[in-house]
């Protein structure tokens, strides 16, 4: 949340001297688009990707372990969450005797 807060403060920081860049009478507002791109938003994206890079690893991990585990279960039929069938539950048809 920290985070959040701080990028959003430099982002401000960055239009505020886009502003200044833009009303001043030597600047221009190309210099203003470059300065806000240049000092805001590339800094910033750039920042919270690295600053990302755990969590996305993290999720990555939990996601190949639940491939992992569904693989499994798939392979061991015992283990499938499913209750064994039962012999007495199936209509079985009556034996036949030769005369």
């Amino acid at each position: 949340m920290f985070l959040i807060l701080v990028a959003i403060g430099w982002l401000y920081v960055a239009l505020m001297m886009a502003v200044a860049e833009a009303t001043s009478p030597i600047g221009s507002v190309l210099g203003a688009l470059f300065t806000f791109v240049l000092y805001g938003v590339g800094p910033v994206a750039l920042v919270m990707y690295l600053l990302g890079t755990p969590m996305r690893r993290r999720k990555q991990r939990e996601a190949e372990a639940a491939a992992a585990a569904a693989t499994s279960a798939a392979a061991a039929p015992d283990r499938g969450g499913e209750p064994p069938a039962v012999a007495e539950q199936r209509p079985v048809a009556p034996e036949r005797e030769e005369a």
